[in-house]
């Protein structure tokens, strides 16, 4: 039997990606903005429920009906709170405390991590040394980025980067659980039932902690709360499902490497952030550890080597 050809990138594919990686990172600078009036938790509820009626027309504009039956919607509630309310309101909090381009940086271990649960979790994605090395080189990226300090100093900084990382962590089980409890679902479909889970799931919480959301707020917040849910949420998902379908998961795994430096970079034209030595080298051993998990550059390396090989 053939192998499988991984599909390619052209031209459609790395502009759609560049977007992804531009909306997605601008969901932290949006969040930045947001913050300066808005509780994390409540701005969780606003970024899923404004996307939600969204993504319902484009559903019934692709012919899709939503599935019927409490199974189903109860694995929505999960899913709503795995990809979405426990790591979006952990980021928010988290970026109370640290800068927008550091929280991407953090939150740039999803897709390392993520390969390593699912080979805990999936009998079909063995946890090949690839990935446990990539793992390795993505906590060696974190212990860069937080320091020896964290180990003695429980400062709410050092919490605040946890937050992050458990927000990686929980983006990591929603995979897992979407392959597992939604895969005879069409994507689109998913991503409405996911919203409209955490949606029922933020309400009750939001009212109990931070009480009925605030309408006095500034033109630039409202903006913001827009750009987080319509851009970085709704218009996100579109995307993400489109390039599936034409470049396939394994380059849409790229988009991780480009949406911290996309953060960094609004983070410091708008907000005045900057991000230290130690955050940018720490960022750098986790890419390098993400292109391990990929494994297609060794793949290539070792095929350049055989080419040679066989030519003399």
């Amino acid at each position: 039997m053939t192998p499988q050809k991984t599909p390619g990138i052209d031209l459609v594919s790395a502009a759609m990606l560049l977007l992804l990686a531009l909306v997605w990172g601008g969901s932290f600078f949006f969040a930045e903005v947001a913050l300066t009036e808005v509780p994390p938790l409540t701005i969780t509820l606003h970024r899923v429920s404004w996307a939600l009626p969204v993504l319902y027309v484009v559903l019934r504009l692709r012919g899709f009906v939503l599935p019927r039956g409490a199974r189903i919607w109860a694995a929505y509630l999960v899913m709503g709170a795995l990809n979405n309310a426990i790591p979006f309101s952990l980021i928010f909090w988290g970026q109370t405390q640290i800068t927008s381009g550091l929280a991407a940086i953090l939150n740039g271990t999803t897709a390392v991590f993520g390969a390593v649960v699912a080979g805990l979790l999936l009998a079909d994605e063995p946890l090949l040394p690839r990935k446990v090395a990539g793992a390795c080189l993505g906590l060696a990226g974190v212990a860069v980025i937080i320091g020896p300090g964290a180990l003695t100093d429980l400062s709410l900084r050092n919490v605040a980067q946890l937050a992050v990382l458990g927000a990686a962590l929980s983006y990591a089980l929603a995979s897992v659980w979407a392959k597992t409890a939604l895969g005879a679902q069409p994507p689109v479909v998913n991503a409405f039932g996911m919203l409209a889970g955490s949606t029922v799931l933020m309400i009750p919480v939001v009212l109990v902690v931070d009480g009925v959301p605030s309408v006095s707020l500034g033109l630039g917040v409202w903006a913001a709360l827009g750009g987080v849910a319509l851009l970085s949420t709704a218009l996100a998902y579109m995307l993400y499902f489109a390039i599936l379908a034409r470049a396939g998961a394994a380059n849409l795994m790229l988009v991780t490497l480009l949406i911290p430096p996309f953060a960094i970079i609004l983070g410091a034209l708008f907000l005045d952030e900057r991000i230290d030595g130690a955050a940018l080298a720490g960022f750098g051993i986790i890419a390098l550890g993400l292109i391990v998990t990929d494994g297609r550059v060794q793949a290539g390396f070792r095929r350049c080597i055989l080419r040679t090989v066989m030519k003399q």
